[in-house]
C-alpha cells in the first residue's frame, strides 16, 4: 500500500542524506521516467508520490540548511502533493526556455489550471487546482507551474489499475489544446498510489 503523508519520523537527519544524495538521486531520476508525462509542445505534467515529496522535502533541507525549525514548514508545504490513496496529484510545468517566448505564451493562458483532464476509459476526472495561491492572474497570465489533485471514486480507481486502461491526459485551454495516451508503464506506476 502507498504511504499517503510524511511525518517527522520519516525524516532522516541531513547529515546522513548527505552521504548518501549522490547514490539516491539516480534512482529519484528513474522512478520519476515513469512518472512523468509531456502533453503537447511546452505542458509536462509529473505526478508526485510519497517517494518524490520526500525526496523534494529532503533536498529542501539540504539545500536551505534551516535545520529542525524548516522541517514543520517543509511538510506542510509538501504533504498536500503526496496521493492520499483516492487520487492522483500533479505537478504541471510549461517549460519554455525562451524568456520571451514563455512571457507571451502564459499571457494567454489565465484559467488552464481549470481546464486539466484525465480520461478513463471515456469516462473524464477533472482535476482541482491547490487553492495555496492563485495561479492565474485577472489580466489573463498564468504561472508556470500548477499544483493539481485528480479526486477518483472507487469504480473509477478499478478502471485505471486495469492493465492497458485507456488513459489519457488532457488540457483543454482555448489556447493550449492538447492531449496525451499514458503509456502502459506511466499508467502502472500511477496506478500504485491508489490504496
Amino acid at each position: 500500500m502507498a504511504k499517503t503523508e510524511i511525518t517527522r519520523a520519516d525524516i532522516m537527519p541531513i547529515d546522513e542524506y548527505a552521504k548518501t544524495r549522490r547514490q539516491r538521486r539516480p534512482a529519484m531520476m528513474e522512478l520519476k521516467k515513469t512518472r512523468r508525462l509531456a502533453v503537447g509542445p511546452d505542458a509536462m505534467f509529473s505526478f508526485e508520490c510519497y517517494e518524490t515529496m520526500w525526496h523534494q522535502i529532503h533536498e529542501m533541507l539540504y539545500i536551505e540548511k534551516g535545520g529542525e525549525d524548516q522541517i514543520a514548514d517543509e511538510l506542510a508545504a509538501y504533504n498536500p502533493l503526496v496521493p492520499k490513496g483516492d487520487n492522483l496529484v500533479a505537478t504541471l510545468m510549461f517549460e519554455i526556455d525562451d524568456a520571451d517566448r514563455r512571457a507571451r505564451v502564459l499571457a494567454r493562458l489565465g484559467g488552464v489550471e481549470n481546464t486539466v483532464t484525465l480520461s478513463v476509459d471515456g469516462e473524464t476526472i477533472r482535476a482541482v487546482p491547490e487553492g495555496d495561491v492563485e495561479r492565474s492572474t485577472a489580466a489573463g497570465r498564468a504561472s508556470s507551474v500548477h499544483f493539481l489533485r485528480f479526486p477518483f471514486t472507487r469504480p473509477q480507481i478499478e478502471k485505471f489499475a486495469r492493465p492497458g486502461a485507456d488513459v489519457t491526459l488532457g488540457v483543454g485551454h482555448e489556447n493550449y489544446g492538447h492531449m496525451a495516451r499514458l503509456p502502459e508503464a506511466v499508467r502502472a506506476a500511477l496506478a500504485g498510489d491508489f490504496k
